[in-house]
């Protein structure tokens, strides 16, 4: 049965019959249970909050962004995953970037926009597995795009970081984001012109007949070879903006773009830990990651470690599958990637020998199969950052204040901004969102939306949203698994998780955070599977997380040896972890990760959600 917990939360863990959503903000979460209370299933509520959440968190996502989601639908008896990561544009390659003089994409800007792939992934979702009509889960999204929704802080002060820079340079984001000055918390908020554009994709749909599915198309061919991507091709046929590299750069992508790309779906990759069949995206996502550290992990007692130790051996085998993925991930469908080897039980058991007793200062990929690895060529900067670790003493620092912004505690490289001086304003990273659903039926959805951050892209005139800036995770390095190529997926971040228990779906959840998403997602899932902790206590259990290894996010640094340790740990752990040759960051007591989950046990539903950033929530009954 799923532990009840007897420790102090700041929440309860919610169990019930009926049906779970969780999410990372309270209005996505109950647009979901409303879809669920009017007989839509878990992959309708998934829908409904997703699109909310695209109104609500426009810092943290948008239409013009990517969501993979993994989802076990109870009819057919399977698990399934929707890439829902847009390719690269056609015209996008290593030459066209060199020729500007450039030896990384843009973390900002029009260059480092993908194909929009969060609305057609999201319309396949509706489509294949859900039961509702589109305006039965889209009129949430409309109603608070045009009515207006209340502000979060984290908001306001993304709005209020850039605002300089829309006035100078995207009048077309200030225009919307900064038509009555900076939004306060708490304020209401409206998106009148994407309100309109939701409003036209359903009415188009609606024109299509009375048939759901045939409504549905309609609203996707709208989007990508209608109105939509006509109204992005004429922006950025002539659009010049201001990047991250204080320049003004044209788009790669056009709208034949968007007319050539479909949504699809395609088998999960697994793995297998203390009974569970753990579900993950292919290496075009970071999600095997995850499947690699437990695979390393399964030869530890983690159970019997004292909490420095356990901390550092998690540290140490995260830092070795995320070498693996800078030098193995990569699209599938357009490189060769070695997935087979390096989730193998032998592999692991090789790279385990490298866990030692103190932390390691080295980028290590492994040689799967006796391959070769190859590293980008921005990962030599582990090497570089090396002579500032020299200096440490071996002191934890102390952050007193409140990290970047939700979700990207610790996350010290800047996915997006202006980097040239005198600019009016800076553009910080953007972040993701989660959410998580089940239902009476059986079925299990879980999805990271994510990209079409306001803070990172120019709102597209007359759509209300901004393009994504996924590229910027390609590398120019020639030869890798993860190079631009027309056409191909970059090696996203985003990483939900499902969990199987005797074929049967137990567990789904995740978390914004970049790079950390694996990170704070398996120490959730640790503290539950062998420390017996309910998904609430789980959840709320301190935090912590490495960036020794590159980021995935423009300017790609590293901080080799780095640890951030939510202050909640302890100070004997945190100097332990220091002895242990860590270099500590100790971060705030509520300041790492954002998870939520769901899960289905013993003929109950429970739900759980974050109180860091104190956005998310979970609902059900």
């Amino acid at each position: 049965m799923m532990p009840q917990g007897s420790t102090f939360t700041t929440r309860p863990q919610l169990a019930g019959t009926f049906g779970m959503v969780a999410s990372t903000h309270w209005l996505a979460s109950a647009a979901g249970m409303a879809v669920l209370e009017k007989g839509g299933n878990a992959f309708d509520a998934a829908v409904a909050a997703g699109l909310v959440l695209q109104v609500v968190e426009p810092h943290l996502n948008g239409p013009g962004g990517e969501v993979p989601i993994i989802g076990y639908d109870a009819g057919q008896s399977e698990v399934f995953v929707l890439d829902g990561q847009g390719p690269a544009p056609l015209a996008a390659t290593p030459e066209a970037f060199g020729a500007l003089g450039l030896d990384l994409v843009p973390g900002s800007g029009l260059l480092p926009a993908c194909v929009p792939a969060a609305f057609g992934t999201w319309m396949l979702l509706l489509a294949a597995h859900g039961r509702l009509r589109l305006r039965e889960v889209m009129e949430y999204a409309i109603g608070y795009a045009r009515g207006g929704y209340p502000v979060v802080p984290g908001i306001s002060a993304g709005i209020a970081s850039v605002a300089g820079a829309f006035r100078e340079h995207w009048p077309s984001s200030a225009e919307i984001y900064l038509a009555d000055g900076v939004p306060a918390p708490g304020a209401r908020l409206a998106n009148p012109v994407l309100a309109a554009t939701y409003q036209r994709l359903l009415d188009e749909a609606e024109a299509a007949g009375p048939g759901r599915e045939a409504q549905i198309e309609a609203a996707r061919r709208a989007f990508y070879q209608g109105f939509v991507a006509e109204a992005i091709g004429a922006y950025l046929e002539h659009a010049e903006v201001m990047d991250v590299t204080g320049e003004r750069h044209r788009a790669l992508l056009a709208a034949d773009d968007l007319a050539g790309w479909r949504a699809g779906a395609e088998p999960p990759v697994t793995g297998e830990y203390v009974g569970l069949t753990v579900c993950k995206t292919g290496p075009w996502g970071q999600g095997p990651v995850f499947l690699q550290q437990l695979a390393l992990l399964a030869g530890f007692d983690l159970a019997a470690m004292g909490r420095a130790d356990y901390i550092h051996t998690v540290v140490e085998c995260a830092k070795l599958a995320f070498a693996d993925r800078e030098a193995w991930y990569g699209d599938p469908r357009a490189a060769d990637v070695p997935l087979a080897a390096l989730l193998s039980a032998g592999y692991a058991a090789q790279r385990r020998g490298l866990v030692g007793p103190a932390a390691s200062p080295d980028l290590r990929p492994g040689r799967p199969a006796g391959a070769e690895p190859r590293l980008p060529g921005y990962a030599a900067g582990v090497a570089a950052e090396l002579a500032v670790t020299a200096g440490w003493t071996g002191e934890p620092v102390t952050v007193l204040s409140e990290p970047d912004g939700p979700g990207l505690a610790g996350d010290r490289s800047s996915g997006s901004g202006f980097a040239k001086p005198g600019l009016a304003g800076s553009v910080p990273a953007g972040d993701t969102c989660h959410l998580d659903a089940a239902d009476r039926f059986g079925n299990v959805v879980t999805a990271t939306p994510s990209g079409g951050w306001l803070q990172s892209s120019p709102v597209v005139p007359g759509l209300g949203f901004c393009l994504g800036t996924r590229a910027q995770m390609f590398t120019l390095t020639p030869g890798l698994a993860n190079t631009l190529a027309p056409g191909k997926r970059p090696r996203t971040t985003l990483s939900p998780t499902l969990v199987l228990r005797g074929g049967e779906p137990y567990l789904a959840f995740g978390t914004p955070g970049g790079d950390q998403q694996d990170q704070w997602s398996l120490a959730f899932f640790l503290n539950h599977v062998h420390y017996g902790m309910n998904l609430q206590e789980a959840i709320d259990a301190p935090a912590f997380h490495t960036t020794h290894f590159p980021s995935s996010f423009h300017p790609r640094t590293s901080f080799p040896l780095a640890v951030d340790v939510e202050e909640r740990a302890g100070a004997g752990v945190i100097a332990r972890l220091g002895e242990l040759g860590h270099r500590v960051t100790v971060r705030p007591p509520w300041s790492l990760g954002r998870v939520s989950a769901v899960a289905r046990d013993g003929g109950f539903l429970y739900a759980a959600a974050n109180p860091r950033g104190m956005q998310g929530y979970a609902v059900g009954r």
